[in-house]
């Protein structure tokens, strides 16, 4: 583009995460010319979805990149459980599901984005620009028809028109706000504070910790680390920073004695932490002509069931064999009725997904703040009720709170690569 501000491409993505760079490589492999634009100069950013269910591997592998994947450093979960007042009991089991994808995937995501970019770009009809943040949507006659882009390295601002822009950007896209559509988030009580401590302070890949002190949860990512979540009431970080950070460890150490053996080494600073806000959402539209959003962009799910990178997944999965479909056709600019066919089938299964993990999300929200209601002796025995289930009981069978996370993780109803598209 040296010289240049203005280019042509069929297709323009913009962001650079699992739906972005999925559908990138789906549409690059159908000769489909694509274009990903991604605002920063690098992937290693920390705390992103890190949690891949037995679905999005499915799916992985009809794409032909989940042998790769799985050569990255990772963790397996083939079962959770959860300590309640010291007693633990097992909460899903992947047993079921068929195999090879019994298990669910937890790995950092910068190598994997990165694993799929570069599958893409065995394909001359990919592109891709790092360090290129999106300004606006180019529009004529009503339509969208481009981007307005900045080069960082550069300086210069530049044109790409094409026949469909993909907003995958995230929950604070850009493309969404300059298409006027409303998220749609919903309020929570909750917040999840993450940060990291050596993987010696798991037994498992997957894990939490439940007593009157409050809950943590375990998920191994690879590389010698642990990922732990803490939930708090919404509001409320400022005054855990002004407790200081050695009053947070205790807290910590309350719920999980052994990780006093990592402190403060561990966790030296509330620096070491990271607060995602709790806001799921659901935008009020998805296409407009030229217009097609994906992922968080479209629908911000809870991190309760760890379903975003499968949804987004799936998402990608979807467009590609609707937009491909109308790219052979020979359409022009691509229109909403054309691209509503995507949504139609993505949001029914989206919605499903967040109306579980929003009961979820009100039952840890109980928890969580239940130190005000109920005394601890009865805490401890409706939980304890809730969880102490059988091992391999059909899920049918299984009681409420257990059935609900089951179904959360096991995801909407499957899709399908369109692998009639790909040209090898």
């Amino acid at each position: 583009m040296s010289g240049a501000h203005e280019r042509e491409v069929d297709v323009t993505v913009v962001g650079a995460g699992p739906g972005g760079a999925v559908l990138s490589y789906l549409l690059a492999r159908s000769g489909v010319e694509t274009l990903l634009l991604e605002r920063h100069s690098d992937l290693d950013r920390e705390f992103r979805g890190f949690g891949f269910q037995p679905d999005a591997l499915r799916l992985l592998d009809e794409m032909d990149l989940l042998e790769p994947i799985l050569d990255l450093d990772h963790r397996e979960v083939r079962v959770g459980e959860v300590s309640v007042y010291d007693r633990s009991y097992e909460v899903f089991d992947f047993e079921d599901v068929p195999g090879p994808y019994d298990f669910a995937l937890l790995m950092e995501q910068p190598p994997l984005l990165e694993t799929v970019i570069e599958a893409a770009d065995a394909f001359e009809s990919f592109t891709y620009r790092p360090h290129t943040p999106v300004r606006d949507l180019v529009r004529e006659g009503g339509r969208v028809v481009g981007v307005r882009a900045l080069d960082h390295d550069t300086g210069e601002e530049f044109v790409v028109r094409s026949r469909l822009v993909v907003g995958a950007d995230g929950r604070f896209s850009t493309v969404r706000a300059a298409a006027d559509i409303d998220p749609g988030l919903l309020d929570s009580n909750i917040e999840l504070l993450w940060f990291k401590l050596p993987d010696t302070v798991a037994r498992g890949a997957a894990q939490s910790r439940l007593n009157e002190h409050g809950l943590l949860l375990y998920f191994g990512v690879g590389g010698g680390e642990v990922q732990l979540g803490w939930f708090i009431e919404k509001g409320t970080y400022p005054d855990l920073r002004a407790e200081g950070i050695e009053a947070f460890r205790r807290r910590l150490v309350a719920v999980d004695p052994s990780l006093d053996a990592v402190f403060p080494d561990a966790l030296p600073s509330f620096e070491a932490c990271s607060l995602l806000h709790i806001e799921p959402g659901l935008s009020e539209r998805w296409v407009e002509d030229g217009l097609l959003l994906l992922g968080d962009a479209a629908h911000v799910a809870s991190p309760i069931g760890a379903q975003g990178n499968a949804l987004a997944i799936q998402d990608a999965v979807v467009a590609h064999a609707v937009v491909a479909e109308a790219l052979d056709r020979g359409d022009g600019p691509l229109s909403a009725g054309t691209l509503r066919r995507y949504e139609q089938r993505r949001r029914p299964a989206v919605e499903r997904v967040l109306r579980g993990q929003r009961l979820a999300e009100r039952g840890l929200s109980l928890i969580v703040r239940r130190s005000d209601g109920l005394p601890d002796v009865v805490t401890r025995s409706l939980l304890r009720t809730l969880f102490a289930v059988p091992a391999r009981v059909p899920i049918a069978r299984l009681p409420f709170g257990r059935r609900l996370l089951t179904r959360a993780l096991f995801g909407p109803e499957p899709v399908h690569v369109d692998r009639t598209r790909f040209r090898e």
